[in-house]
């Protein structure tokens, strides 16, 4: 058997362990995409998506950490979620005042026949 001496082992230096990818960047992605995908509820989860990518930017950049991607995504699905639900909801407040706008104290517009 041949085997090899002590010293003629290569030695590989310990790596440094992987960046840790940011947990408010993720939760602010998932928001940012629920914030799109459920209807009525969709506002409030876009705005907390943008909060929450806006902090985990800033702690990206101060901790060196991964997700910055996600937090990107997450800012930019919060920002479609919230204005696309705040038009809706400003629709349907107009549509519900022009329409309630046709009866003045409970009588319509017709003249009695």
């Amino acid at each position: 058997m041949s085997y090899q001496p002590y010293g003629n082992q290569e030695y590989y230096p310990p790596q440094p362990p992987p960046a840790r990818t940011n947990g408010k960047s993720i939760a602010a992605l998932v928001l940012g995409i629920l914030s799109i995908v459920l209807p009525y509820i969709g506002l409030l989860f876009g705005i907390i998506a943008i909060i929450f990518s806006a902090i985990s930017l800033k702690e990206i950049r101060m901790r060196n950490e991964q997700g910055r991607g996600m937090a990107i995504a997450g800012l930019v699905c919060g920002i479609v979620g919230t204005i696309l639900y705040a038009v809706i909801i400003v629709l349907i407040i107009l549509a519900i005042v022009f329409l309630n706008g046709d009866n003045v104290n409970g009588f319509s517009n017709f003249n009695n026949i």
